[in-house]
């Protein structure tokens, strides 16, 4: 229902207006892969553009519908297995700045809607990390360092907030994984109240043990 070039007519006419005032736009949640390459060849001009892509669009494809139903709808949805190469590529050369979670937490009635029906989007804060040390770091794809830049402190320059780093005058916020760790996700022991997740099942490796927020912990591995 939203075929690729949507997305990717809206991220050109974006950088085309950024282009033309000056200003900075961000592209949330790519899932393309000629919109990768949009916004490489803009970057490469000097315009401000920054953008972001979820776990979801360098894991998944199209065919995760056919499996799971409306628990794999996304906004935008699932792509091809080439456009989840795009994304890749586009991680490991710097052209998509950051990777977020896309948290989109629905009852359980509501995901149980006939698919044109049910609501996108999936819940990613408990998997996020997860997914991307096994998708990308256990399989060689990008190394750990870079995979925490994209997770932390380029979000949070994007957005001039005072995280994302560990130095004096920023605000205390650290998690604390162990990289290697394996675990089978489970979303009956999510912390999250909403269990609508495609990953249900798979096993993955590398879990976080501590969340630190401002310096108290809010949250520690039972």
């Amino acid at each position: 229902g939203r075929p690729a070039i949507a997305e990717e007519l809206v991220v050109m006419r974006d950088a085309m207006l950024a282009e033309e005032t000056g200003a900075h736009v961000h592209i949330c949640h790519v899932s393309t892969a000629r919109s990768v390459e949009i916004i490489r060849k803009m970057k490469k001009k000097g315009i401000h553009i920054t953008c972001e892509t979820c776990p979801q669009y360098f894991t998944l494809t199209e065919d995760e519908v056919l499996v799971q139903g409306s628990l794999a709808r996304v906004n935008p949805p699932l792509r091809t297995a080439q456009d989840v190469k795009g994304i890749i590529a586009g991680l490991k050369d710097g052209t998509i700045d950051a990777i977020a979670t896309d948290h989109a937490p629905h009852s359980a009635e509501e995901k149980a809607r006939p698919l044109v029906r049910a609501p996108s989007g999936m819940i990613g804060l408990e998997t996020s990390l997860a997914i991307t040390l096994t998708q990308l770091y256990h399989t060689g794809k990008m190394e750990l360092p870079e995979i925490i830049r994209r997770m932390s402190t380029n979000p949070s320059d994007i957005l001039h907030l005072p995280k994302g780093r560990m130095s004096l005058g920023v605000d205390g916020d650290l998690t604390i994984f162990d990289p290697n760790e394996e675990w089978t996700v489970d979303p009956e022991r999510f912390a999250s109240k909403a269990r609508n997740t495609p990953f249900g099942g798979w096993k993955v490796k590398g879990r976080v043990k501590y969340t630190i927020v401002k310096g108290r912990v809010i949250y520690r591995q039972a």
